[in-house]
C-alpha cells in the first residue's frame, strides 16, 4: 500500500493540474444531481417491526378512522384578549382550507367544537328532564290502567251477579217445568249481559294493549336512561380536555391525517404545514406543531463559520503560511461538497433524515481538514530536512498517507457498522459518513500532493525554506533529540490524574435516559416550541403529546356492553397518576376493538410518560375482574418516539462489543503489542463515557443550559450514544496512530522501552494537538446549530475528541505505557506470526 501510494502521490504532483480539475468536476456534476434529483428531507424517524406500527396497521383495518396521525396548530391571541368574532371566522376559513388537502382527514374548528362540547351538558340535562317527564307519564299511564282494571273488576261482579240471577230464575223455571214461559222473558236480559261481557272483554284488550304499550315505553325509556347515563359517563371522562382556553385567549385545533405520522413522508405533512405557515390573522399568533412547522435546518450557519475560523486559525498558527492554512480548507471544503451534495442528490429516491448529510459534513470537514494536515505536516518536515518538493510529496504521501488511508479505513468501518443494528435510518447515516470520510482520504492521497505540488516551497515560511536550504546543503537537519524518559512518579500522577477526571466527568452517565427531543427542546423563538408553551400553559404539558390506547376487548359483546367496558376502562385508566385523561374514542364494528386517546400529566418527552407507556403495554394498569379479558396496546407519535429509543437502546450494547472487539484486533496488527491495545481501549472506553457524561450534565440535567442554548432539558438523543461509538472510536484511533507508531518506531530503533515512549509521543504531540483543536472547532461549530439534535451531537464529538486527544493520548496511554515498561511491546511468537504485518507508517518505504 505504502508504494502504491507513494507512486500516486508522484503522479498527481506531476498532473496537478489534472487531478485538481477532476475533483472540481465530480464537485459540479455532485451539486448538479442534488438539484436535478434531490428530495425533502425528514424529521420522522421510522423502525421496522414497532410495536407501534404493528398496532396503527392493526386501526388501520379495524377502525380507519382512529387509525391516523394527528396533530395540532395554536392559535393565541397578541394582546391577551379573547377572539373577536372575524378571528374566529377567519380561523373557521382555515380549517376548512386545510381539509381539503388530498392527505388530510378531518380538521376540526375549535371554537365550534368547543361549544359542542359546552353545550353538551345543557343538552344531557334537557334529555335528562324529558326521559323524567316520560318516567311520570309511564307512572301516570300505570295508575290509569290500575283503576281501569278495578273498574272492570267491579263491572266484571255486577254482570257475574246478574248472571247468577238469571241462571238461578232458568234453574226454578226448570224444576216448575216453566222454563218454555219464562226463556222468553229471560232472552233479552242475557243479550244484554252478553253484550256487557263483550264490552268487557274489549276493554280488558285494550289495557293490556296499553299495558304492553307502557312496558314497550318503558324499555325504550330505560335504554334511553342507559344511553344518556353512557353520555354523562363520557363528558365526565372529557372534561379535562378543551380545545378553547378557559379564559378564551388560546385555541387548538386538531388536524386528522389519513395516514399515521409515522408513515408519512415530509413533503406530504410540509404541504399542509405550509398553509398555516403563510396564513395570517390580524392580532393571532399561529403557531403549527413541530410536526407540522419541521423548519428546515441550514448546512451552514454561523456556528459551523466560527467552527471553520478557528480550524483556519489553528492551522495559521501552526504552519505559519496562509497557503499552508488555506490548503486543508479547500480539500475539506470540495469533499464535503461532493460527498453531501451527491448523497443528498439520493434523498428525492430515499427517504432521508435531515440529520443524514449534517453527520456527513461534520465528519467530511473535520477529516478532511485533519487528513490533509497529517501529510502536509510531513511534507513540511521533509522540505525542512532538505528534501525535493516532488520528491518529499511523495514520500508523506506513501508514508502519512498510508496511515491516512488505515485510520480513514477504521472509520469507515465503524460507520459502515452502524448496519448492523438493523435500524435503516441509522444504517444510513453511517453509510453516508462513510462515504464522506472516504472522499476525505481519496482527496488527501491524491488532491493534497496536486496541490502541494502547486504551491511548492511556499508551503514554507521564508525562515524555514532558508532553513531547509542550509539542511540540504549540510545533508541533514539537526532535531532536537529525547535522552531521558519521563519519572515514574510522574507517570503514575498523570495516569491518576487522567483517570479521576474522566472517570468524574463520566458520573452522570449512569442517570442517562434516552429519548427523542420534543418540541419543548427547541429555540425559543420557534414556532414548534412557542405552540408547546402555549398548549402547557392554556392545557397542561400532556396535551402536547396524547397518547392512542387500544384495548382488545372479549368478543359476543354487544354494542351496550361494550360501550360500558370501555367507559369503565377509561375510568380505571384515568385514576392513575401519570394521567390527567382517558376518553373514549371510538368502538369497531364487531365491538371487540376500544379506542381512546389519553392525556398524561407530563410532557411526551418525560420518563413519566415512557413509564406510563410501558405500564400501559405490560397490563399493569387494569387489575380489577371484570377487566381479565382486556388487553392494552399503544400507538401514536409519542409511543412510536418510546419505540425508536428502547430498538436503539437495544442495538447498542451489541454495536459496542463489535468496535471493541475491532479495536483490539486492528491496534494488535498494527503495533504488535497486547499491552497497548489493551490500554488504548480502556482509555476509549474511559473518553466515550466521560463525554457521554457531559451531554447528560447539559442536556439531561440542564448544567450551562444557558451557554449551549437548551432550552429546557430532556433526554439525551437516543441514537448519540451510538453515532459517538462510531464516530469517536475511529478518530482515536487516527490519534493512537499518530502518537503510538512513534513509539513504536522509536523501540525498534532500539531506544529503551520507557525511553522510547517519550520520544514518540514528542514526534506526534504536534500534529495530535493541532488535528484535534481543528476536528474539535469544526465539531463544536455544530453546538449553536439552533437544532436540539445537531446540537447535542456537536456537543459529544467536540468533548469526546478534546478529552481523547488531551487527556486519553497524550496523558493517560503515555503515562500507563511507560509504567509498564517492556510489557507494553509484548507479544506471543505465535500470535506475531499469525498476524499480518501492517506497515501503516510506511517504513520500509521510507527506508528504502
Amino acid at each position: 500500500m505504502a508504494s502504491l501510494l507513494h507512486r500516486l502521490g508522484l503522479l498527481a504532483a506531476r498532473r496537478a493540474k489534472t487531478v485538481i480539475t477532476a475533483w472540481l468536476a465530480l464537485l459540479v456534476i455532485a451539486v448538479g444531481s442534488f438539484a436535478a434529483f434531490g428530495g425533502q428531507l425528514s424529521d420522522q424517524i421510522t423502525v421496522p417491526d414497532m410495536p407501534t406500527t404493528a398496532v396503527a396497521d392493526r386501526l388501520a383495518e379495524e377502525l380507519p378512522g382512529a387509525s391516523g396521525g394527528t396533530t395540532t396548530v395554536v392559535f393565541r391571541t397578541l394582546d391577551d384578549s379573547t377572539f373577536t368574532a372575524a378571528q374566529r371566522e377567519e380561523i373557521a376559513e382555515l380549517a376548512e382550507r386545510a381539509e381539503n388537502l388530498d392527505d388530510v382527514d378531518t380538521v376540526s374548528d375549535p371554537f365550534v367544537a368547543q361549544q359542542e362540547m359546552d353545550d353538551a351538558a345543557e343538552e344531557l340535562d334537557a334529555a335528562r328532564a324529558e326521559i323524567s317527564e316520560g318516567w311520570a307519564e309511564i307512572e301516570e299511564g300505570r295508575e290509569a290502567l290500575q283503576a281501569g282494571r278495578a273498574a272492570l273488576e267491579e263491572q266484571e261482579a255486577v254482570l257475574d251477579a246478574a248472571q247468577a240471577e238469571i241462571d238461578a230464575q232458568r234453574e226454578a223455571a226448570e224444576e216448575a217445568g216453566t222454563l218454555e214461559l219464562v226463556e222468553p222473558a229471560l232472552a233479552p236480559e242475557q243479550e244484554q249481559l252478553d253484550a256487557g261481557r263483550e264490552e268487557l272483554e274489549s276493554a280488558r284488550t285494550e289495557i293490556e294493549e296499553s299495558d304492553a304499550a307502557l312496558d314497550e315505553g318503558t324499555e325504550e325509556l330505560a335504554g334511553a336512561e342507559a344511553e344518556l347515563d353512557r353520555g354523562a359517563a363520557m363528558l365526565e371522562l372529557s372534561e379535562e380536555l378543551r380545545l378553547v382556553s378557559e379564559d378564551g385567549t388560546t385555541a387548538v385545533m386538531m388536524v386528522s391525517f389519513s395516514e399515521p405520522l409515522e408513515a408519512m413522508g415530509a413533503e406530504q405533512i410540509g404541504t399542509v404545514g405550509d398553509v398555516f405557515a403563510e396564513a395570517s390573522i390580524d392580532g393571532v399568533d399561529i403557531l403549527p406543531s413541530s410536526e407540522l412547522s419541521a423548519e428546515a435546518f441550514h448546512l451552514f450557519s454561523v456556528g459551523e463559520v466560527i467552527g471553520l475560523a478557528v480550524a483556519a486559525a489553528v492551522l495559521i498558527i501552526m504552519l505559519g503560511t496562509l497557503i499552508g492554512a488555506g490548503l486543508p480548507l479547500v480539500n475539506a471544503l470540495v469533499g464535503v461538497g461532493i460527498g453531501v451534495t451527491g448523497a443528498l442528490a439520493f434523498s428525492g429516491a430515499v427517504e432521508m433524515m435531515a440529520m443524514t448529510p449534517i453527520l456527513g459534513l461534520m465528519l467530511g470537514l473535520a477529516v478532511g481538514i485533519d487528513y490533509a494536515l497529517f501529510i502536509l505536516y510531513r511534507h513540511r518536515k521533509q522540505l525542512r530536512a532538505g528534501m525535493g518538493v516532488t520528491e518529499s510529496i511523495a514520500l508523506a504521501n506513501g508514508t502519512s498517507g498510508n496511515a491516512v488511508v488505515f485510520a480513514g479505513a477504521t472509520v469507515v468501518i465503524a460507520l459502515v457498522a452502524l448496519n448492523l443494528t438493523g435500524l435503516p435510518f441509522l444504517g444510513l447515516m453511517g453509510t453516508v459518513g462513510a462515504i464522506c470520510v472516504a472522499i476525505a482520504v481519496l482527496m488527501a492521497v491524491t488532491m493534497t500532493p496536486a496541490l502541494l505540488s502547486l504551491v511548492g516551497e511556499r508551503i514554507l515560511r521564508r525562515s524555514e525554506r532558508a532553513e531547509a536550504a542550509s539542511a540540504q546543503a549540510a545533508g541533514h537537519r539537526a532535531e532536537e533529540k529525547i535522552t531521558t524518559p519521563m519519572g515514574n512518579l510522574k507517570a503514575a500522577g498523570m495516569a491518576l490524574g487522567a483517570v479521576v477526571l474522566l472517570a468524574a466527568m463520566a458520573i452522570p452517565t449512569f442517570s442517562l435516559r434516552l429519548g427523542l427531543p420534543d418540541a419543548s427542546s427547541q429555540s425559543e423563538d420557534s414556532s414548534s416550541y412557542q405552540a408547546y408553551a402555549a398548549i402547557d400553559e392554556a392545557f397542561g404539558q400532556g396535551m402536547n403529546g396524547p397518547l392512542l390506547v387500544v384495548a382488545d376487548l372479549e368478543p359476543g359483546l354487544d354494542e351496550g356492553g361494550a360501550t360500558d367496558l370501555q367507559i369503565e376502562v377509561a375510568r380505571e385508566l384515568a385514576t392513575h397518576d401519570d394521567v390527567a385523561a382517558a376518553v373514549p374514542v371510538g368502538l369497531n364494528e364487531d365491538f371487540d376493538v376500544a379506542v381512546f386517546q389519553l392525556v398524561p400529566e407530563e410532557g411526551p418527552a418525560s420518563e413519566a410518560v415512557e413509564a406510563l407507556v410501558h405500564e400501559l403495554r405490560g397490563g399493569e394498569m387494569l387489575t380489577g375482574a371484570e377487566f381479565s379479558g382486556v388487553e392494552l396496546s399503544v400507538a401514536g407519535l409519542t409511543a412510536a418516539n418510546i419505540d425508536i429509543s428502547d430498538f436503539v437502546g437495544d442495538a447498542f450494547p451489541l454495536y459496542l462489543v463489535v468496535v471493541i472487539g475491532l479495536s483490539l484486533v486492528l491496534m494488535t496488527m498494527v503495533f504488535r503489542s497486547l499491552v497497548l491495545p489493551l490500554i488504548a481501549t480502556a482509555g476509549f472506553v474511559l473518553s466515550f463515557a466521560a463525554a457521554l457524561g457531559g451531554v447528560v450534565a447539559v442536556f439531561q440535567w440542564g448544567w450551562l443550559s444557558g451557554l449551549f442554548g437548551v432550552t429546557e432539558p430532556g433526554p439525551v438523543l437516543s441514537f448519540l450514544p451510538i453515532v459517538m461509538v462510531g464516530i469517536l472510536f475511529g478518530l482515536a484511533m487516527d490519534y493512537q496512530l499518530f502518537t503510538a507508531s512513534g513509539m513504536r518506531e522509536a523501540y525498534a530503533h532500539g531506544s529503551a522501552p520507557r525511553l522510547a515512549v517519550r520520544q514518540g509521543l514528542h514526534a506526534g504531540r504536534a500534529v495530535v494537538t493541532a488535528a484535534a483543536l481543528i476536528m474539535a472547532s469544526v465539531f463544536g461549530g455544530f453546538i449553536f446549530a439552533g437544532d436540539p439534535m445537531v446540537s447535542s451531537i456537536g456537543l459529544a464529538l467536540a468533548l469526546g475528541v478534546l478529552l481523547d486527544a488531551f487527556v486519553v493520548r497524550l496523558v493517560l496511554v503515555p503515562a500507563l505505557l511507560h509504567l509498564v515498561g517492556p510489557a507494553a511491546w509484548w507479544l506471543p511468537s505465535w500470535l506475531d506470526k499469525l498476524l499480518p504485518d501492517v506497515d501503516v507508517e510506511g517504513a520500509r518505504l521510507e527506508r528504502g
